[in-house]
């Protein structure tokens, strides 16, 4: 079933949720909040349609391990070439609006104003990072997520050429690993991530990696 939140910075046993993952609808997306929604691996979904933030957790989470992420060989010979330089937490508003102006132009977006506002908010308390990826000085490519101990969870990604968003996925995996980190969330499935090592784990393995 799909709970209906209220004021209090509280959420349901998401075995109860819907099969599909949908858990809870309304709530606001304070800093509290959205720390204890990521904590139980809760994540929100505006759809702007209805004026509505949609929570949801599957049961079964798709997900990257650091260390098995797959690197293609086309891939392997764009880093090679040294074309692009990458960067983290260099640009976050740069890659969070970024994400949201292609959302708009895709998907009739979900990232948007008070989206922006809320991640920004908590980049700036340190639970929100970047990767971005350079042409000279332009802006091609990036991602942002949420950072949570070892965990990082991705929101969002875009490209203004091609594979910068493979790219940036990478380097996070590589730099994540490196640094200690266990898991990086990916949400949902895409052939995309798939193809770059995605696979499914348990709600129950994937909350004892949360609080590794």
């Amino acid at each position: 079933m799909v709970f209906a939140l209220t004021d209090e910075i509280t959420f349901p046993d998401p075995h109860y949720g819907d099969p599909d993952g949908l858990l809870a609808v309304g709530g606001d997306l304070s800093t509290d909040r959205l720390i204890l929604a990521y904590s139980n691996g809760i994540f929100p979904w505006y759809t702007f349609q209805e004026g509505m933030i949609q929570w949801w957790c599957p049961l079964e989470r798709f997900v990257i391990f650091p260390d098995e992420i797959h690197i293609s060989h086309s891939m392997r010979t764009l880093i090679n070439k040294g074309k692009y330089d990458v960067t983290i937490n260099q640009a976050f508003d740069e890659v969070i609006r970024k994400c949201g102006e292609l959302r708009m132009d895709m998907e009739g977006a979900w990232l948007g104003p008070e989206m922006i506002e809320a991640y920004t908010l908590l980049h700036e308390q340190g639970f929100a990072a970047s990767v971005e990826i350079w042409e000279g000085e332009q802006l091609v490519g990036g991602l942002y997520g949420v950072t949570l101990g070892r965990c990082f969870f991705g929101e969002s990604m875009f490209s203004l050429v091609p594979s910068a968003s493979k790219l940036a996925l990478i380097h996070l995996a590589q730099f994540f690993g490196e640094h200690g980190g266990v898991l990086i969330d990916c949400q949902f499935e895409t052939p995309h991530l798939k193809s770059m090592g995605g696979r499914y784990i348990s709600y129950e393995e994937y909350m004892e990696l949360l609080q590794s």
